[in-house]
């Protein structure tokens, strides 16, 4: 059974136009709006990926288009293709190098599985090296199937309890030596 939480509530009994909401709500809905993709093309889904960025598919209609080659700007780590084990230690390092909060996708049956590939040099799956959210099955994927988990995606970030993970950073910032808090 699916319970659902009403997010946003009108009183008509104050004067103006007054919305009232709970904070996870908000959050969420701006994180979810403004995913900023960080593209990790190793193989043929690469293709793909950069079709869900064209005029056809226009992965913009999401708040997805800015594609981001910086893990620093970057919150949503797309891993389209075959992951070697010499490539799985430089996804490893982005993937930690990504400020929090950050989701992984996993694209195509080579990302998802290790694909058809099975040998010493393939990595039979990346969510054995970070931890994975959503996985797009195909070999390759089209570009809808990736927006069909770019959208599941959204609607997990909007199920997240977005105050409990602000206060724990919080908490993390003011353990930490020289750290500002709130800066």
């Amino acid at each position: 059974m699916i319970q659902q939480n009403t997010s946003v509530g009108y009183d008509s009994k104050v004067e103006g136009e007054v919305i009232v909401t709970r904070a996870d709500s908000v959050i969420n809905w701006i994180r979810k709006h403004s995913v900023w993709p960080m593209p990790m093309g190793l193989a043929c889904c690469a293709i793909e990926l950069m079709a869900a960025g064209g005029s056809r598919f226009d992965i913009s209609r999401f708040g997805m288009e800015v594609m981001r080659f910086s893990p620093r700007q970057a919150d949503c780590m797309i891993v389209a293709g075959t992951v070697t084990y010499k490539m799985a230690e430089v996804i490893r390092r982005i993937y930690e190098q990504m400020a929090e909060p950050k989701w992984v996708v996993a694209m195509g049956a080579c990302a998802s599985t290790g694909g058809m590939y099975r040998s010493y040099a393939t990595l039979q799956g990346v969510d054995r090296v970070v931890p994975v959210d959503v996985y797009v099955s195909g070999c390759p994927p089209r570009p809808e199937a990736l927006l069909d988990a770019m959208m599941k995606l959204q609607d997990k970030i909007g199920r997240e309890n977005a105050v409990k993970d602000l206060k724990a950073t919080n908490e993390v910032l003011a353990a930490t030596p020289g750290a500002r808090v709130g800066a």
